[in-house]
């Protein structure tokens, strides 16, 4: 079954986006969304409880989130995993010459549009302002993957949590001094993303609801100091540009 990218996306805090509108935040040029819209392509629910793509597997394939958040993940000899970065409605990742040395799982129920690589190659090397989008979209991962390894090589455990919740709102397009954050993890994730143990994280935001900075209502997270928020994490959105 092909689909085009004209199916609709859900940030984590958000309402329904369409894709190829995501897209064009990002920066692509509506005639060059157009020309990813002709690829064939099949739209794939992801379900969170299992992986997605293991560790190993060919990268023959592109995928763009359309709704819903993709973890990618490492785990060390133990078993013990490690998330190493995540896809966000409309974000993708994009295929290599050799097997992917990371998995891919969904952090919640998600939906992702798969391409193949050999319908994609031939698009984007057609179109070199493609390639400089999809370069730029790839420099912004890195910016992300640069300001993870300071979070968890130098940061405090509140900080650490904190500052995944700044980049959450940024990222699904919340205000948070305006609006509740729905937080899409777990505590276990959460644990995975800035290298430590569930417990510290419980703890961590049993310490944010005593300061007084956050309220939790089930999965919603209220700010109330929004600013005092950005302080304890050392929060800046540059990275994310």
């Amino acid at each position: 079954m092909t689909n085009t990218m004209t199916k609709r996306s859900r940030g984590a805090a958000g309402g329904d986006v369409p894709l190829g509108e995501a897209l064009l935040k990002a920066g692509l040029e509506p005639h060059l969304a157009a020309v990813l819209e002709e690829m064939p392509s099949k739209s794939v629910e992801v379900d969170p409880r299992r992986p997605f793509r293991e560790a190993g597997s060919d990268r023959n394939e592109v995928f763009f989130v359309e709704s819903g958040i993709l973890a990618k993940y490492k785990a060390d000899g133990t078993g013990r995993r490690q998330i190493i970065s995540l896809r966000f409605a409309g974000d993708g990742i994009l295929p290599g010459d050799t097997a992917a040395d990371y998995g891919i799982q969904a952090i919640v129920r998600s939906r992702v549009l798969v391409v193949q690589q050999r319908d994609f190659d031939p698009v984007v090397d057609a179109n070199p302002e493609l390639a400089r989008f999809f370069w730029k979209l790839t420099q912004r991962h890195a910016s992300i993957g640069y300001e993870w390894l300071l979070n968890c090589g130098r940061r405090d455990s509140t900080a650490r949590v904190v500052h995944l919740l700044c980049e959450l709102a940024e990222r699904s397009g919340v205000d948070p001094a305006q609006h509740r954050l729905t937080n899409p993890f777990t505590q276990q994730q959460i644990a995975d993303i800035t290298g430590q143990t569930s417990v510290n994280v419980n703890r961590v935001f049993a310490d944010l609801e005593r300061q007084g900075l956050i309220r939790r209502e089930g999965r919603d997270i209220l700010f109330d100091d929004w600013d005092e928020i950005r302080r304890v994490a050392s929060f800046s959105a540059a990275y994310l540009q």
